[in-house]
């Protein structure tokens, strides 16, 4: 076909302007269309956020007050029930103001006399983390608003000391103390120019180590732990926006690409007195490793750092004392491929030891191991994987865990001795599916979310360690009714042989009225990179509506979890792509696909499809281009066309050096094997893309272009990695989606050929 002609591009465009309700009644509730999915609210999940108070003996909502003037923050008592508004919206009313604080956040001090109030907050890169904070006294009702004459929204991590006579905040690039007392303001650290970072991180350590706040009070309020960031040398990127002004607005962002140089990265101690910085000696180049994690170390004397090389495949945990700054290494965690940062080290015997997570014996496991290091002792023990560890009760001399030792695809707690005795599961083992569970600081309760791939959530309060269900806190009884409703039949999860008893997990969602004798088109959702799983027995939300209208429609979805994804299934399993990416999960993924057509003579091998997001974007290009008789569409959100092109702590983490991993590199980048394109393609981007840029995606159109090949773009102006800014936005977007597989992955099943 020519793609060229103007009449055909005229029919491209009449095909992608196919409703997208295809044989779907508006008015039929047991059928699914885009617009009831996304154009509203009517399947919203109630979730049930709550905070435990520090010392465990309740939580606190938020409600809306009388006349939906504000919230109330109502205290809940878990063993009555008892409910009281602690802090009324009134209260939250700022002197001469008629409307409450909009209540994006809050925290309290150690007696809860007081509260500490985020509001007015605004997005920087993935969250809101810039905004207003305000300070209500409990006892005397005053409410102040934080940080003298700031600008609105200019305050970051907003912090009271543990004293309650100060709070402490990063305001453009620098850490401020403010007294309670006499409200004067002190900048405790001064950056010298816009490269300097203080207090809060560039981009790439938010993004790929999860880090944004960046001080710490010591426990004495004497001084305030810190990250510097230096990004002098690192080169910027542009992100343009052309659509808010006469000329275009660029905004430059310091982005290490992987192989450039990064910014240096120290840690400070500064006296909040004197506002002098003594900085810690942390031995090796600040450019060539990461202070990946960083806290007082259960005294006001000492910080425990974890430092990783920037390959990444050490993590030195290191001692350091504040009053010469020296650092000694008491821990070194090592493996041949990478090694990962966690955040569930729990301090045991007022600081004497602490837990730690490994994969030093092929498995992810807990460990206790003393302040001084050595050897260490074995938690929990078996042939599965430690998926969290989310509590450690001293009193009780137990720790809680999740795992799923049999099922990769679910989740459930588990309680064990600290001295690696007495393991029990504590969910019931007549509950099935995904368990979450926010436990209180005293260890005695939990708020237990509960739910499954076709199920949404219901939210109890338990006690524990029995599991005892208290009350229900979040029903979703709405929910429930509306999904019930729906034309659908409950999804299969299965395992598929890829080779050599190589087994993949997968789920499939079928037409109802699915005939065995018929053939049906086969969408396939990918990730397929390490920092995650499609293949999860949990509510899924919107996502999962989606897939379920399309099988309504006519046809199978599918998805598969390749080896090197994050499922717990062990070391081996997550670090097999190791300097593989894009090498190793595409061949997987194909060899899945070929067993379930094999398997399955249902599946139509001529209307096979396939799409994912960010790196399920790139897994999609890898399907299309490198396996042309098996896919024959796909669509690529957000991708990464080549890995070159990256940021440094994801893609080296990985894959190394392009210097020393040339073939990997190469292999591994969608972009070379462009040419090998046979089936329908739409690509998927935000202008505004911060993280996988559209950089990326012009290279592709430019190397598809220059082998002739045709394909469909749809660019999303100035959004972002989220393609989700501004009005109707991710309706526009499934929309698009459902025409473009409405047209070149048409459902309905077909005769099989006699």
């Amino acid at each position: 076909m020519n793609f060229c002609n103007p009449m055909f591009l005229t029919l491209i465009i009449l095909a992608l302007a196919v409703p997208a309700s295809v044989g779907a009644q508006q008015d039929d509730p047991s059928r699914l269309t885009v617009e009831r999915i996304y154009g509203g609210d009517e399947f919203k999940t109630d979730e049930f956020s709550a905070q435990w108070l520090k010392d465990g003996s309740s939580y606190t909502t938020l409600e809306d007050a009388e006349g939906s003037n504000g919230s109330n923050i109502v205290r809940h008592d878990p063993v009555s029930g008892n409910r009281e508004v602690i802090v009324s919206a009134a209260e939250l009313t700022p002197p001469g103001e008629s409307q409450a604080l909009k209540i994006d956040g809050y925290s309290w001090s150690e007696d809860n006399a007081l509260l500490l109030v985020y509001t007015n907050s605004k997005r920087v890169w993935r969250r809101n983390t810039r905004g207003d904070f305000w300070l209500l006294d409990r006892s005397s009702h005053e409410l102040r608003k934080l940080g003298g004459d700031a600008p609105p929204s200019m305050l970051m991590f907003a912090k009271l000391s543990p004293d309650e006579r100060s709070v402490a905040y990063v305001r453009e690039r620098n850490i401020y103390v403010e007294d309670l007392y006499d409200h004067s303001i002190r900048p405790l650290t001064q950056a010298a120019d816009k490269k300097i970072i203080n207090g809060t991180f560039d981009w790439v350590y938010e993004e790929e180590l999860g880090l944004r706040d960046g001080f710490r009070w010591s426990p004495d309020s004497k001084s305030v732990a810190y990250w510097q960031l230096d990004t002098t040398g690192v080169r910027e990127f542009p992100l343009v926006n052309n659509t808010d002004s006469l000329y275009p607005v660029i905004n430059w962002i310091p982005y290490p690409k992987v192989g450039q140089q990064n910014s240096a990265a120290k840690v400070g101690v500064v006296d909040v007195e004197t506002a002098e910085t003594r900085w810690i000696d942390v031995p090796g180049d600040p450019r060539k490793q990461y202070i990946a994690r960083m806290d007082w170390a259960k005294s006001s004397q000492e910080l425990l750092l974890q430092v990783l090389n920037r390959a990444q495949n050490e993590n030195r945990l290191m001692l350091a004392d504040i009053g010469d700054g020296k650092t000694k290494t008491i821990l070194t965690e090592t493996d041949e491929a990478w090694v990962d940062i966690h955040d569930e080290l729990k301090w045991l015997d007022d600081g004497a030891r602490f837990t730690w997570i490994s994969e030093r014996g092929g498995w992810r496991h807990a460990y206790v191991v003393s302040r001084s290091g050595g050897e260490l002792k074995l938690t929990t023990q078996g042939d599965y994987d430690v998926i969290e560890l989310l509590h450690a009760d001293e009193e009780g001399g137990s720790a809680y865990f999740i795992a799923s030792p049999n099922d990769a695809t679910q989740r459930y707690l588990y309680r064990v001795g600290t001295d690696g005795g007495g393991i029990k599961r504590l969910t019931p083992e007549t509950k099935l599916g995904w368990h979450d569970y926010d436990i209180s600081p005293n260890g005695r309760w939990a708020i237990h979310t509960a739910s499954s791939f076709d199920d949404p959530p219901i939210v109890e309060l338990v006690s524990l360690p029995e599991h005892k269900a208290i009350r229900v806190l979040a029903e979703n009884a709405e929910l429930r009714k509306k999904i019930s409703e729906l034309k659908r039949q409950p999804a299969e999860f299965f395992r598929v042989d890829v080779e050599d008893g190589v087994l993949l997990d997968g789920w499939c969602i079928k037409p109802q009225d699915l005939e065995p004798d018929k053939k049906y088109p086969l969408l396939v959702h990918v990730y397929g990179e390490p920092a995650g799983t499609t293949v999860t027995d949990r509510w899924a939300g919107k996502t999962y509506l989606w897939h379920l209208m399309l099988a309504q429609q006519g046809r199978l979805v599918m998805s598969f979890d390749n080896r090197g994804t994050r499922a717990p299934r062990g070391r081996a399993w997550r670090k097999s792509v190791h300097r593989k990416i894009g090498v190793m999960a595409p061949k997987d993924q194909a060899a899945a696909l070929k067993k379930v057509i094999e398997q399955r003579p249902y599946v139509d091998p001529e209307r096979v499809g396939v799409w994912g997001w960010s790196g399920g974007g790139s897994s999609s290009l890898h399907a299309i281009f490198k396996y042309p008789n098996l896919y024959k569409t796909a669509i690529a959100v957000a991708p990464v066309p080549n890995q070159r092109y990256y940021d440094t702590i994801y893609q080296e983490r990985y894959m190394g050096l392009p210097s020393d991993n040339v073939e990997g590199f190469t292999e591994g980048s969608p972009i070379n094997f462009a040419h090998q394109l046979e089936g329908d393609l739409l690509l998927i981007h935000g202008t505004g893309d911060d993280n996988c840029h559209y950089q990326t995606t012009e290279m592709l159109i430019d190397e598809l272009i220059r082998h002739d090949k045709p394909f469909s773009m749809m660019s999303y102006p100035n959004r972002t990695h989220a393609i989700k800014e501004g009005k109707n936005t991710t309706k526009h977007l499934r929309e698009l989606m459902t025409r473009y597989l409405q047209t070149n992955l048409p459902p309905g099943g077909v005769a099989s050929p006699r």
